[in-house]
């Protein structure tokens, strides 16, 4: 190869599934429109409370759990489990979380959580490795069994102590938070300014310094440490094969079952510790249902996050942030969205154009309209859509991004032992 083909072959955009991947300064550039339309929108909405301190770190209490619940579905699915039992071993990190927490202290609390999450994860890979259930049923029934046990449960270990009853824990001792002295108060005072770009990009910063957990600091380490296990080890390599090609994998001397296992059982281990840090660090209590969800709309992250831990971190970020705007502010700032959508609505109308979509372009364009007419037309938000707008989010986020997704090969496709001999 000459000296010109193999400078032009290094620098070339490389594709992905026929698509081409996008560069970090690509990926930067996206970042920062962004946040410039949504300083924008701010401003013209007046719903400065959007990108405060409070609203991000609020954002980021909410993030956790499902980005937890996403990662853990990411582990199982690269190694071709398809995992929809999340929601019920987060309900079982919940429940042993709180049942050690309110005796031996939080982080014995957040150790017990994340073994009854790995408890759940091991069932559901002796059900599907073993025993080639289907792994919807399989999820399915490990859901409906969690809330069955821990319900049991709860009468025996909460009901009759002091503070505890059939449906909810004592309450339990909080982990440390940290703040950044100084700082936090230069960006939240920055913030307050109410500047386009500078003020929001200071709300963001502070909401990462101000009263952080320590438990989210632990939680946001195991996003680019999945990412480096999983895509720069051996280790890795074996298990993301098991979910690309098992057969393969296996004439080449991977144990399949194992690496099955132990992606299914970390997956339970993760989602165990998402409900121990709903238990524990978000509401300082065990209570009877308090997941809400956030086990599928993990699994919606990860979707969305194409099986990669970045995207992942980003998608759980969206309804995380969606979910806090109802807890500031929520019919002003929902309000305000309604504008951010219809722009991002004119822009994909442009883009269908450009890629001569015109069926795509002028349902972008109707729904665009009326967007605007709602926003220009009322004041607020009725407080169900509020309620709603997390859920809402997670349907329009999965709906655009369908297009582009490519999950692993194997995911979810019965593997039998011997079947690459």
């Amino acid at each position: 190869m000459s000296t010109s083909k193999a400078t032009a072959a290094r620098v070339a955009p490389t594709k992905v599934g026929g698509r081409r991947k996008l560069s970090l300064p690509v990926v930067l550039l996206i970042i920062a429109g962004a946040l410039a339309l949504v300083s924008l929108v701010r401003l013209i909405s007046g719903a400065n409370d959007v990108t405060s301190v409070g609203q991000v770190a609020g954002a980021l209490e909410l993030a956790v759990p499902i980005g937890l619940a996403g990662l853990g579905g990411l582990w199982a699915e690269r190694a071709g489990v398809v995992n929809i039992g999340l929601e019920g071993m987060m309900v079982l990190g919940t429940w042993f979380g709180a049942w050690a927490g309110f005796q031996w202290g939080p982080w014995v609390g957040v150790l017990f959580g994340i073994l009854g999450g790995c408890l759940g994860g091991l069932l559901h890979a002796v059900i599907t490795v073993t025993f080639g259930v289907n792994h919807i049923v399989s999820g399915v029934a490990i859901n409906i069994l969690a809330v069955g046990v821990t319900r049991y449960l709860s009468n025996f270990a909460f009901d009759g102590i002091q503070g505890g009853s059939s449906k909810q824990s004592p309450r339990i001792d909080p982990i440390d938070k940290i703040t950044i002295p100084g700082l936090s108060d230069w960006l939240q005072d920055l913030q307050q300014q109410h500047w386009f770009l500078i003020s929001d990009i200071a709300g963001i910063l502070g909401g990462l310094v101000t009263g952080l957990s320590l438990l989210t600091v632990v939680a946001l380490l195991l996003i680019p440490a999945t990412w480096w296990i999983l895509w720069r080890t051996p280790f890795g390599l074996r298990l993301r094969s098991c979910g690309e090609s098992p057969v393969a994998a296996e004439t080449l001397g991977v144990n399949v079952y194992k690496y099955k296992y132990i992606a299914v059982t970390v997956s339970g281990g993760l989602a165990g510790l998402g409900g121990a840090f709903l238990a524990i660090v978000a509401t300082g209590i065990y209570q009877e249902g308090q997941t809400g969800g956030r086990g599928y709309i993990g699994l919606a992250a990860m979707i969305f996050g194409n099986w990669m831990p970045g995207g992942m971190a980003l998608g759980a970020g969206l309804f995380g942030f969606t979910d806090s705007l109802k807890l500031r502010g929520g019919a002003e700032n929902v309000h305000a969205m309604l504008l951010l959508l219809a722009i991002l609505l004119v822009i994909a109308v442009f883009w269908q154009l450009y890629r001569k979509k015109y069926v795509a372009a002028v349902i972008s364009a109707a729904v665009s309209a009326l967007l605007f007419t709602w926003y220009f037309l009322t004041d607020q938000v009725p407080s169900q859509f509020v309620d709603a707008a997390p859920y809402v989010t997670t349907l329009l986020v999965l709906s655009l991004s369908a297009q582009r997704l490519r999950m692993p090969k194997a995911d979810g496709v019965p593997y039998r032992k011997g079947e690459g001999k």
